[in-house]
């Protein structure tokens, strides 16, 4: 494949996409997940890649040239595993879930692995990682040997709809029905089968333990809860109450049953099945630790605007009922979202609800979602900590 003339220049510095806009002409017909070659207009070499149909033409896997085999994805894969030691999170007693691929900031554009127990769950966003997807499991047992198990594929939903795949989920590698994984010594049902994303939100984790930190004594509001994570940590850190908030009745069961599979008979916590907006605007008690972590707003660039709206109104609905001397946990998961636009949006309800606000902590993804430091789009998630006077 060749670019455009003067289109090298973000790839020499390392940034992992190719746009369709830069490409000149094509050798032969690829089809959509076929490895290419990628020259610059006077035919040097700079990159070799993922093939697909859209604005990202291709998703470099490396900036050598040399064959993606079986090697490479040992390789690529033993890199990122060595990773996860390194900051703690694997071959740890009291933790057995984490990411174990994130995408480009793991160098596998298309690719995220994450790990529960002694089963992955692999999911593929581009048509080449689903084409590879049987040598990257090969590659990822050979790695992980007897720590894992099994391999659960789950990739329906994220593969691009135009590439009329058919995929169906389903395991790779042996199978599994445990399906309760540990959190920094807290257990949780993780349902890969129909649950969201790969079954849990494991990029939360640090941002839980802080909750946990906060949380002794309050009346606690988790919304948007889903599987209970930041309910479960507040119960450990001594929360006077929780309640779990989502409108999904499937995750309010979710949530009951990992508050049982750690505080057996606690009475301290209660689920409801509701809209967010409604149960803020009709609650009756006095929540003094809110955590606000919704699905995102804007999943593209022309739902920004939308989504700052719903940000600032949410936020501020949480802020007016809020009591003095209150911590508010907010987030935005929206890669559209700049960290800067949802600081506006959440200032703005601050103003709104006429309530002086100050930031005790800036909040973003944890270290086994790194961030590759040539592709700054990687950095998605960002919260706040706010004490409402």
């Amino acid at each position: 494949m060749y670019l455009n003339k003067g289109k090298d220049e973000s790839l020499r510095r390392f940034h992992p996409w190719v746009f369709s806009g830069a490409v000149n002409h094509v050798d032969g017909k690829p089809a959509e997940g076929d490895l290419v070659r990628v020259l610059t207009h006077d035919g040097e070499f700079i990159a070799v890649g993922h093939w697909q149909i859209g604005s990202i033409a291709v998703r470099v896997l490396s900036f050598d040239d040399e064959p993606i085999d079986q090697d490479f994805w040992a390789t690529r894969l033993s890199t990122a595993y060595q990773l996860r030691k390194a900051i703690g999170v694997a071959e740890n007693p009291d933790n057995s879930t984490y990411r174990l691929v994130h995408g480009e900031g793991d160098n596998l554009p298309g690719l995220v692995i994450d790990i529960y127990g002694q089963t992955a769950v692999m999911q593929a966003h581009s048509v080449g990682m689903h084409v590879s997807r049987m040598s990257i499991a090969q590659a990822l047992k050979q790695v992980m040997g007897e720590r894992l198990q099994s391999i659960y594929y789950k990739s329906e939903t994220t593969l691009p709809f135009k590439a009329e795949l058919g995929q169906e989920n389903g395991f790779l590698l042996g199978s599994s029905s445990d399906n309760v994984a540990m959190e920094n010594g807290l257990k949780f049902h993780i349902d890969w089968l129909k649950g969201q994303k790969t079954g849990f939100f494991v990029d939360q984790r640090d941002n839980r333990s802080l909750v946990e930190k906060y949380a002794k004594g309050r009346n606690v509001l988790n919304m948007f809860c889903y599987t209970g994570g930041f309910s479960v940590y507040a119960m450990r850190g001594g929360a006077q109450l929780v309640h779990s908030v989502d409108s999904s009745q499937k995750a309010v069961d979710l949530v009951n049953a990992n508050v049982e599979l750690n505080f057996p008979g606690d009475l301290r916590h209660k689920a409801f099945a509701d809209d967010a907006f409604k149960y803020l605007e009709q609650m009756e008690t006095a929540y003094d630790l809110v955590i606000l972590d919704p699905p995102a707003f804007a999943k593209h660039r022309d739902a920004v605007r939308h989504a700052i709206k719903g940000y600032t109104k949410l936020n501020a609905r949480a802020m007016e009922k809020m009591p003095k001397g209150s911590i508010l946990f907010t987030f935005s998961c929206s890669q559209a979202i700049s960290k800067e636009q949802f600081r506006m949006a959440v200032f703005t309800a601050a103003t709104l609800a006429h309530r002086k606000v100050s930031i005790l902590h800036q909040l973003h993804q944890p270290a086994d979602h790194p961030i590759n430091i040539y592709h700054p789009e990687g950095e998605y998630l960002k919260g706040l900590v706010l004490y409402v006077e």
